[in-house]
Order: structure tokens, then sequence, then C-alpha cells
């Protein structure tokens, strides 16, 4: 009789561990999301400035210059680079500016022209006609910082001796 009692527990254990494996399930699932947008940035600042040098007037014409600025702009994303000579200045969007006085801007009044140029032999204007114009350097980004020389000549140094300057404006357009 002990047999049977111990056989029939054994087949009992069984039983209900073999009805607990075969227990139902119920599932679901979901999604991981991101949504990731275009954006761009641009670098610019003193490090950027350029400098026309020193001149000794007024003999001293065709004086260039260039420096960097660099634009990061996500995957894909098309970008135009405008520049904007100051409005102050008489700056206009065909990249043609005047630097002031620095120092003496109540006394000296001259303005000493210049204009800006996406190469190096002076020849392809860089203004900042909107969006996709003539005048604008544009580029696709890649995630990572793409540089953009930008170069500078002023025609004319026969002015009042002083220091000059203007401010350009950069605009990124995607």
């Amino acid at each position: 009789m002990l047999k049977l009692a111990v056989a029939a527990a054994a087949t009992a254990t069984l039983v209900f561990a073999s009805g607990s494996a075969l227990a139902d399930t119920a599932g679901a699932s979901f999604q991981v999301k991101m949504t990731i947008v275009r954006s761009c940035a641009v670098t610019a600042g003193n490090a950027s400035d350029i400098s026309l040098g020193t001149t000794v007037q007024p003999t001293a014409t065709n004086q260039t210059g260039n420096n960097t600025i660099s634009v990061t702009c996500s995957k894909t994303t098309p970008y135009t680079v405008g520049l904007l000579p100051s409005s102050t200045n008489g700056g206009t969007t065909d990249g043609t500016g005047a630097m002031s006085s620095v120092a003496n801007a109540a006394t000296n009044t001259d303005k000493v022209p210049y204009a800006l140029y996406s190469n190096s032999a002076n020849t392809a204007v860089w203004g900042n006609t909107t969006g996709t114009g003539a005048n604008v350097v544009g580029g696709t980004g890649t995630g990572a910082a793409i540089t953009h020389t930008v170069y500078a000549k002023n025609t004319n140094a026969n002015f009042t001796p002083d220091s000059y300057a203007d401010t350009v404006t950069v605009t990124v357009t995607y």
C-alpha cells in the first residue's frame, strides 16, 4: 500500500507540474521612438576676424585677408551661408561694406570700403541674398563642422590714418 501511495503522490506531482508548464501567455509590444529635427549652428567671432593689415596711404590698395567660419548641420540638411556687412556703415546684400573708425568715430567720419568673396581670386562675391541666391555659399550637412573660407579686399586706403572695423552678420538658412 505504501508503494501505491508513493506512486499516486508522484503521479499527482507530475500532473500538477505539467499543468504549470503549459500555462497560457499574453503578450503585447511597444515601440521605441525618437524624432530628429534638422538643425544648424554657425561658429564665427573673434577667431574669425579678418585683418587687412596695416597700410601706408595713399599708395596701398587691394589689401586682402581671409579667415574661416564653421557650419555644423544635421546630416543631409542643405544650407546656405549669407554674409551681411553692417548697414550702419553702408553694407549691402551684395557683399560690400565699409569700415568706420574704431576709436574716433565722432571726429573721423571716413568709411573704408571693402568687399567679401568666397574665393581667393576675389571674383566670387559673397553676400546675403536670401535663400539660394547667386551670392551665397551652400553645402549639405554631415553632422560635423564644415569650414568655409571668407576672403576680404579693400580697394582704396586713401583715408584718415586710424584703425577701422566693421561687423559682418553671418546667416545660415536651412
